[in-house]
Order: structure tokens, then C-alpha cells, then sequence
């Protein structure tokens, strides 16, 4: 029985009346023999009146448990504080008062929150274009959920951190291939989901932070290769992520990862002069639990920050990166998860499931220089994908990328300028180039934001091949995004 429960139960005041009753005895053997009735009944009242006081007192301490029986306070009280949610970052939530669901943290967390974002696309013209695209795999107008995530990040007082993050729409690539087997024949048949609306995790890891120089991290994140893969969604400069990005980068991977930046003890105030990290990974995509092989896909990052502080009154900053990746795959293996390399017979692009075993190196290199409201970045990747057995052509795709940003209205308003590349390497003339120009509205810093982009792509394949289709493209889109 709870505390209050006993306080307002029947036989809680039976001790009170025992109380009531000895008070009286006491008094009445306390009393001379010689004391007059007059003078026992005034030290009776004086008596009763001690009691209704220490009553009256007992009635209110009953009204104050009554009011602390409420639901649990919410974890962050102060509604004003916010925090920026979505990739590596948290948000804060505050519950109304009273609030109607009782919350309670299952474990011993220190810190637990929740966030997420959404982000809604229109899309028209020739859609997706610049990532090859067109011909047989053209995509119509649509209005589309892009992402729709939800977040919750925790810290443990023994130096741990943890995420668990989760997609309610998928993209346009296939995240998981549903396979149907053949009882009699044994052939296999697969299906993609990706043009479907339903959940999927993204990051789900743990993370031990007790060393800064050595962080431990181990579950499902983005693989460290490629500056603007990493970059989180909510915070690229254009809608979408360039083609030789999403074409060559290993997106997101189970595995074990350690990094850290090695000068934070030594050198704290140069700790962001150097970033690494190492990672062994599964290597064939997120949400699969199983490895295609008995090997492991190798990937690193070494990040440089050699200057930062203020250039003519203005914040500035230079970075460099560069990433190596090495792996060996089996037949069937999509080494493009995130975007399309394959080459089609009318110059578009699909995904590429290798025909047969391979060994992949791949490379890239990337600097990004900050003066004020301008931004530039630009980044290459090269990767060579060796055939095992020469079930197929070995090849060796590459891309590349420059951005230039500006705040037209500072904090507000920016343009945004981005050309790309990719070459697929596996024909003659097979690359595709994209220019985009946009605008995008800081409503509210990335928490609100709205977005809109122009894009015009052409293929040199299909200028080369003329009569396929044409080699012109242009497409518009727009995005609103809102972080919680």
C-alpha cells in the first residue's frame, strides 16, 4: 500500500484515537487530588485543541501527497531550451502541466531524448534525372516523403551514449530485397520495396566515449567515406546529395568503428585539428544481418581542420579529407546502395549487383573553405572494382563535385551553386554532369527551413548515341523541413 493510500485509509486514524484516549488518562492521573473539576476540563479543552491542530496539519500533508502523486516531470523542463535534432544531434521535449502520460525511463539513463525530422518534396519535370534517371527508368511528377525520422539518443553515467533512429519512407533505392524461393525449381525472385512508405532503421548504435581520443562505436551508422555523405540530411546546401556521392560512397553498414580526435587532452583548444576514424564493416548494406562472405569491408577517414578563427572580422575555417575504403563481395552484392552506377543499354543508370565476386579499392579527397556567409566546398572519389573470377569487366568509376554558397540576407536567405560529374566507367562516353542552382529560406535556422533547387543535366552517352532519347534534362524541386 502506497504511503498516501495509508494515510487516507480508515484504520490510519485509529492510532489517533488511541493517541486522543491516552492524553485523556494522562491527564486524568496526572491530575492532585486536590485539583478542582474546573481546572481538568480546562487542560482537557487545551488538550483537544492540540489535536485538531495537529490535525489540521495532517490534513495538509494529505493535500500535498495528493498533488505530488502525479505523473513524472518531463526530463527538460525548461521550454525554452532547444536543441538541434536529426543526424548526431539531439532535440529537446518538454510535457505539458500536468501531463497526461506518465513517463518513465525503463533504465539507468542520465539522459534520454527524443527528436526527428521531416522533410516533404515536390518534384517536376524530368524527376531524378541527374541521377540517371531517364529512358525506361524515368520517374513521373510527384509530391514525396522524403524522409520522416524519428530519433532517440540516451547517456549513460559509465561514459556510454546510444541512438536509435528510424525511417518511415524509403528512398528511391532499394534499402532490403525481399526474396521469394521456389520450392520445386529452388530459383529465387526478388523484390524491391523501395517505392513503398514504411520504417526502416538508419543509425542504431552504442558508442563509448570514455576516451576522447578513442571513441568505441558499434551497430548501424553511415560508413566513414565521403564528405557530403556525412554531412547530416538537415544540413546540405541542396536538396539532394550529388550523383558521384550516392554512387560511390558505401552509405550506411552494421559494424564496429573506433575514432576519436587525438589532441583533445593534449592540445585542447587545437582538439578539432585532427578527426579519425576505422571501421571494419559487414559490406552489404543496412538492416541485413548476415555478411555475404567471411570477410570484412575496411573503411577509414582522416579529417584535418588546420585553421580556424576570423579572416577581416569573419568567421573562417579550412578543412581537408581524405577516405580510403578497401573490400571483397560475392555475387549479387549491391555496391551501390545509395544511388545508381550501372550503365543501361539507353545511357540511364541502375543499381549495380555484381555478377560475379570482386575486390573494390576506392579513394576520395575533399576541402571545404568557410569566409563569412560564403561557402566552398569540393570533394573527388575514385573507386576500382576488380573482377575475382572475370565474370565480368573490371572498371573504374569516378565523380566529382564543387559548391559555392552565399547568404544574401545573412542567417536568411542563401544561394546555392553546385556542378557534378560522374563518370561509370564501364563505356565509352557514359557520363553524366549536372549544374544546380537554388535558394534556400532559413525560417527558423534548419529547424524550418525551405528549400528550392534547379537542375539541368546531360549525358554524354546519349549525346554520343543520339538516337536513344534525348540528352537534356531539367527538373524542379522544392522542399519544406521542419526539425523537432
Amino acid at each position: 500500500m502506497s504511503k498516501l493510500a495509508h494515510l487516507l485509509s480508515p484504520t490510519s486514524f485509529i492510532p489517533f484515537a488511541a493517541l486522543f484516549s491516552c492524553a485523556i488518562s494522562v491527564l486524568h492521573a496526572a491530575d492532585p487530588p486536590d485539583q478542582s473539576e474546573a481546572e481538568r476540563l480546562k487542560k482537557l479543552e487545551q488538550s483537544v485543541r492540540q489535536l485538531q491542530q495537529r490535525n489540521a496539519q495532517l490534513e495538509q500533508e494529505v493535500n500535498d501527497l495528493r498533488q505530488r502523486n502525479e505523473p513524472f516531470a518531463p526530463m527538460l523542463s525548461q521550454p525554452e531550451a532547444k536543441a538541434v535534432a536529426g543526424n548526431g544531434n539531439k532535440a529537446v521535449f518538454t510535457a505539458p502541466t500536468p501531463p497526461p502520460v506518465d513517463v518513465h525511463p525503463a533504465g539507468p539513463e542520465y539522459k534520454l531524448t527524443l527528436g526527428g525530422f521531416i522533410q516533404a518534396n515536390f518534384e517536376d519535370g524530368d524527376v531524378s534525372a541527374f541521377e540517371g534517371r531517364f529512358g525506361l527508368s524515368a520517374l513521373k511528377d510527384r509530391i514525396r516523403l522524403r524522409r520522416a525520422r524519428i530519433t532517440l539518443t540516451g547517456e549513460f553515467a559509465e561514459q556510454f551514449d546510444f541512438k536509435i533512429e528510424g525511417d518511415f519512407e524509403q528512398s528511391d533505392s532499394a534499402i532490403t530485397a525481399l526474396k521469394s524461393v521456389n520450392l520445386k525449381t529452388g530459383a529465387t525472385t526478388t523484390v524491391s520495396n523501395s517505392t513503398r512508405t514504411e520504417f526502416s532503421g538508419t543509425d542504431i548504435y552504442i558508442n563509448w566515449h570514455g576516451v576522447p581520443e578513442a571513441n568505441l562505436r558499434v551497430g548501424q551508422w553511415k560508413a566513414p567515406f565521403g564528405l557530403e555523405q556525412l554531412t547530416p540530411d538537415t544540413q546540405i546546401y541542396t536538396i539532394e546529395r550529388s550523383l558521384p556521392t550516392g554512387a560511390l560512397t558505401p552509405e550506411r553498414q552494421i559494424g564496429a568503428m573506433i575514432w576519436g580526435k587525438p589532441f583533445t587532452d593534449v592540445l585542447p583548444d587545437e582538439k578539432d585539428f585532427m578527426t579519425y576514424y576505422a571501421g571494419a564493416f559487414n559490406g552489404n548494406g543496412r538492416n541485413v544481418n548476415t555478411n555475404d562472405n567471411n570477410e570484412f569491408m575496411y573503411v577509414t577517414r582522416l579529417e584535418l581542420q588546420p585553421w580556424k578563427g576570423n579572416l577581416m572580422g569573419m568567421e573562417s575555417f579550412v578543412k581537408f579529407g581524405g577516405d580510403y575504403l578497401f573490400s571483397r563481395d560475392e555475387t549479387g552484392t549491391n555496391i551501390s546502395p545509395a544511388l545508381n552506377l550501372k550503365v543501361n543499354s539507353d545511357g540511364s543508370l541502375a543499381s549495380y549487383n555484381l555478377p560475379g565476386p570482386d575486390e573494390r579499392h576506392a579513394y576520395s579527397a575533399d576541402a571545404w573553405f568557410r569566409l563569412g556567409p560564403f561557402d566552398l566546398i569540393g570533394e573527388y572519389l575514385e573507386e576500382n572494382v576488380r573482377s575475382r573470377d572475370g565474370a565480368f569487366h573490371s572498371f573504374k568509376p569516378d565523380g566529382e563535385y564543387v559548391q559555392g554558397s552565399y547568404f544574401i540576407w545573412p542567417k536568411k536567405l542563401q544561394a546555392v551553386v553546385k556542378w557534378e560529374h560522374l563518370n561509370p566507367g564501364q563505356v565509352g562516353s557514359d557520363g553524366i554532369e549536372s549544374i544546380t542552382g537554388g535558394l534556400n529560406w532559413y525560417i527558423h535556422a534548419d529547424y524550418l527551413k525551405v528549400m528550392a533547387d534547379y537542375v539541368h543535366t546531360w549525358s554524354d552517352y546519349r549525346q554520343a548515341h543520339p538516337t536513344v532519347g534525348t540528352d537534356q534534362f531539367d527538373e524542379v524541386l522544392l522542399r519544406m523541413q521542419v526539425v523537432f
